[in-house]
């Protein structure tokens, strides 16, 4: 799947119970985080991670994923899962995603992009060189690569307002990526399989906040609008 191991994190593990579903597979939630989980791996065995960057006031925020899902693993089953940066370009990082199983095939792969942002002025800032040069980069995944910009239908099936949870929250202090997709996801009806998932993030949601939820069913996936009291979204996931 990956040809060259340089600048690659990996972590292996198996299912755990408290990760699948009724179906006795894993869940869609599980899943990105062994993916988010990778990730901050990734940065703290290289020295990059979260008391590092706190004590700078600077964090890596996700800005966009897609994730395809080949299968969903079963319990009990080995698995590894690895990422790496794919490219650093102004104030932007983009990293793949993957989970394979125990024979080496592909479970699920992912790609990402990442924005840096100044914790203290509370917008993006271009990292330093001591900020990416540990990471590397390797050449990008062999998979399909959708357009970064979601299309949103005109219609939204309004859903009841929420608020934000103390379980929703990170230690950013808002809320976490998973959290938004576990949101959307208690939105279907009926019993769905996903096997890809975008989600754009627009602004983050804290402890308080009232969420808007919109559904919209449009060419064969779902599109769910999670959103302010003014309409504005904080998110936007797409689910085939």
């Amino acid at each position: 799947m990956v040809k060259d191991n340089k600048n690659i994190y990996e972590f292996s593990g198996r299912v755990r119970y408290s990760e699948i579903d009724h179906r006795g597979t894993m869940t869609l939630p599980a899943l990105i985080n062994y993916f988010q989980d990778c990730s901050t791996f990734h940065s703290e065995s290289i020295g990059l991670g979260m008391e590092r960057l706190k004590l700078k006031k600077k964090a890596w925020v996700l800005s966009y994923w897609q994730i395809i899902i080949d299968r969903y693993p079963k319990l009990y089953e080995k698995i590894t899962t690895g990422t790496f940066a794919t490219e650093f370009k102004g104030l932007f990082g983009n990293r793949n995603f993957y989970m394979k199983d125990e024979e080496g095939g592909r479970i699920a792969c992912a790609n990402s992009i990442w924005v840096f942002m100044d914790l203290e002025k509370g917008r993006p800032c271009r990292p330093a060189e001591e900020d990416i040069a540990p990471y590397g980069v390797n050449e990008p995944l062999d998979m399909p690569y959708e357009d970064r910009k979601i299309s949103v239908p005109e219609v939204f099936e309004d859903r009841e307002p929420f608020p934000v949870r103390k379980y929703h929250i990170d230690t950013n202090e808002h809320v976490n990526n998973c959290q938004y997709v576990q949101m959307a996801l208690e939105m279907l009806s009926g019993d769905i399989s996903v096997r890809q998932v975008r989600v754009d993030y627009k602004k983050s949601a804290v402890l308080g906040d009232i969420i808007y939820p919109g559904v919209a069913q449009d060419q064969g996936r779902i599109v769910t609008e999670l959103r302010d009291e003014n309409k504005r979204p904080y998110a936007v996931i797409e689910m085939k």
